[in-house]
């Protein structure tokens, strides 16, 4: 593979990759992704020990040590298009010499867990408790960007999906990746699973409506109903998707678990989400060390 160049892989002067600014021992093989970067800092209470800390713009990232293992925490900001930046730029910390600029003979397998939050479309979740994503539906379009886009999208679920909601085709494709079953049973073996949407955006894409009108005013009733192969989609949220079928390209392991904060079905919403967040985090952390 020939040398990547200067404009596509951006290096900072201190060596540290462009948007990160981190440099590849700064992070651990298995990176806990949240959000909201203040909760970077609640996710990092629990370590024993922190050895770095660091931030650029929404990306706050805090290495340490928890029940003996070396763990990352990273915020990512909302959506996608910020998934695109980190995701890439963890995996050419680990499998891209930053110094030749060639991708490494061997390649380094991360784990990534995104702990979040969400919104219910099956009236039986409750909020404040967890979903962890079997599958991720991307509604934002991002991997169909990516050569090889297929080879980790499974088609039949696509266009079932698309012929049972009558899909606009001026709407990106949607595409749908499996998580790593090896985490989602390590992390989620007792919790609901299901599939979860990733939307483009928090209002019209995930079905809001304030002043706007939307394209397709039934679509969360579809969505709820859609069943394939025994199982219904459980909720949205904002980033998983890209995290899912990033990692399936790339090779790295990924799962998405996310706190229910609101019910759309039932127009319900937590009264106290933060604590159930932290009990979540902190039920992550331990099944990830044991």
């Amino acid at each position: 593979m020939n040398r990547i160049a200067e404009s596509e892989l951006i290096i900072n002067n201190d060596g540290s990759i462009f948007h990160l600014h981190l440099k590849p021992e700064d992070i651990a093989d298995t990176i806990i992704l949240v959000g909201d970067q203040d909760r970077v800092e609640v996710v990092s209470s629990y370590f024993e020990s922190i050895e770095v800390k660091k931030q650029n713009r929404e990306f706050i990232t805090h290495t340490g040590i928890y029940n003996e293992k070396r763990i990352s925490v990273i915020s990512t900001g909302i959506g996608t298009d910020n998934i695109d930046i980190v995701v890439n730029e963890l995996d050419a910390l680990v499998n891209i010499d930053l110094h030749t600029r060639l991708p490494k003979k061997e390649l380094t397998r991360l784990n990534l867990i995104r702990i979040g939050t969400s919104g219910a479309l099956q009236a039986d979740i409750p909020v404040d408790t967890p979903v962890i994503s079997e599958w991720a539906i991307g509604f934002d379009g991002l991997l169909n960007y990516y050569a090889n886009r297929n080879q980790v999208s499974n088609l039949e679920m696509e266009q079932a999906f698309k012929d049972f909601v009558n899909w606009n085709p001026q709407l990106t494709d949607p595409y749908f990746v499996p998580s790593s079953n090896e985490l989602l049973q390590k992390v989620g073996f007792d919790m609901r699973q299901g599939i979860t949407i990733s939307a483009p955006g928090f209002y019209g894409p995930q079905g809001r409506v304030l002043r706007l009108p939307i394209q397709d005013a039934d679509i969360n009733d579809k969505i709820s109903n859609f069943d394939t192969h025994g199982k219904k989609i459980t909720n949205y949220e904002m980033e998983c998707s890209a995290i899912y079928g990033l990692s399936a390209l790339l090779g790295h392991n990924a799962v998405t678990v996310c706190n229910i904060i609101a019910n759309r079905k039932r127009g319900e919403y937590s009264k106290d989400y933060k604590t159930s967040v932290k009990a979540l985090i902190e039920k992550v952390l331990k099944r990830l060390t044991a």
